[in-house]
């Protein structure tokens, strides 16, 4: 078809011409895919861990039930167990024991969590792998806890905590509920915090009025706000890092604008010859736009590669500690590749329309004006 040839030879013309001027193009590709591969790696890195958190809460309880004092948490009696009596809805409670270790070996925190389902030895834990690794041991070898009253109690590692759940068991150890509560000094029976299990999603909202007027002293978590709560979070560390770079990039946009906008005097030569032998006003925006459609879907789509490769096969490490969260124990996990169709039509919507968009203006003004004035 015509038109298929005409196109063709229009292409292999803009080809040629992008070469011609290869030094000032590859410098624009090159700050412009750096540009994409940064704003696509928090993209990216951002959504996956929102996605892979939300999978993993799935699990948690509907809702935790919590005891206050002067508006902090407090622990919460045994008997509460029995005052929070029969509602409907509800199809399971169990009081939870868990809290904080700081181990100045390592200067972190660990996650102290009885499991009783683990049918551990009162001598015998499980940590998350992230502690493992930070202390160098393995099952068979030994962790020493001082006490709150100074005395130092060892428990030998039964096991590692899967790989899988990384993500929120880097720093955790399970332990018996005798152990927790000889090392933590949680004597008289109360949890940390009552968990409930619902079956339909729909009436938690009446179940936690209920619980609040039974017991005026506690507050209830729901999953939903537990999961609302991370993607905040996420979203926060997500804004941070792109503060970070606006400065980046609006010097990006300044340098797109000026390469975009600021015809050189052999650009406006060039579209002055083509005019005098023939070619339309039309022919010549055609040109530039595929001109400038080619660079900036070709920055596009390499920084995105780039930016892929580097969340789901470099684990993110230039934004890892940001976006993550932990102060030393970082887990070691791989996300699972996530590409979402909207986060990728609003990246392309904001570094590729407008750079188009700013190659129209200037190249119009040059080709309506007469080709001799252009030439001169």
């Amino acid at each position: 078809m015509e038109w298929i040839r005409r196109q063709r030879y229009l292409i292999d013309f803009i080809l040629s011409s992008l070469l011609r001027r290869k030094g000032k193009n590859f410098g624009l590709l090159l700050v412009y895919t750096l540009v994409v591969f940064m704003l696509a790696s928090v993209m990216l890195f951002t959504h996956a861990l929102k996605r892979e958190v939300g999978n993993v809460l799935q699990a948690s309880p509907e809702i935790i039930l919590q005891r206050t004092e002067a508006g902090r948490h407090a622990l919460i009696p045994a008997d509460y167990l029995e005052k929070i009596g029969r509602l409907r809805g509800v199809t399971g409670r169990k009081g939870r024991l868990w809290g904080y270790f700081y181990d100045a070996t390592v200067k972190a925190n660990y996650t102290l969590m009885v499991a009783d389902e683990r049918e551990l030895a009162d001598t015998e834990v499980i940590v998350g792998s992230a502690i493992a690794r930070a202390r160098g041991v393995g099952p068979g070898d030994y962790l020493t806890f001082r006490s709150h009253d100074g005395i130092a109690y060892s428990f030998m590692i039964r096991e590692l905590l899967d790989s899988d759940t990384e993500l929120f068991s880097a720093d955790l150890v399970l332990m018996s509920e005798r152990a927790f509560r000889v090392s933590q000094g949680v004597t008289g029976g109360g949890y940390t915090d009552i968990v409930l299990s619902v079956s339909n999603p729909r009436e938690l909202s009446k179940i936690a009025e209920k619980l609040t007027q039974r017991l005026p002293d506690t507050r209830p978590i729901l999953k939903q706000e537990i999961l609302r709560t991370y993607d905040a979070i996420f979203s926060w560390r997500q804004g941070i890092l792109f503060v970070l770079l606006a400065g980046a990039i609006m010097a990006f946009v300044i340098f797109a604008w000026d390469k975009a906008s600021g015809l050189s005097a052999e650009e406006k030569r060039e579209i002055g010859i083509l005019k005098a032998i023939g070619w339309e006003t039309g022919d010549v925006l055609q040109m530039k736009f595929w001109e400038g459609a080619i660079l900036s879907v070709t920055a596009f789509f390499t920084g995105y590669l780039l930016a892929y490769l580097h969340v789901f096969y470099a684990s993110a490490s230039l934004f890892e500690p940001v976006l993550k969260g932990w102060a030393v124990l970082y887990p070691a996990f791989r996300l699972a590749p996530v590409v979402d169709g909207l986060q990728i039509a609003t990246l392309f919507s904001f570094t590729v329309f407008p750079y188009v968009v700013a190659t129209i203006i200037p190249i119009w003004q040059a080709s309506v004006t007469d080709p001799d004035a252009v030439m001169r």
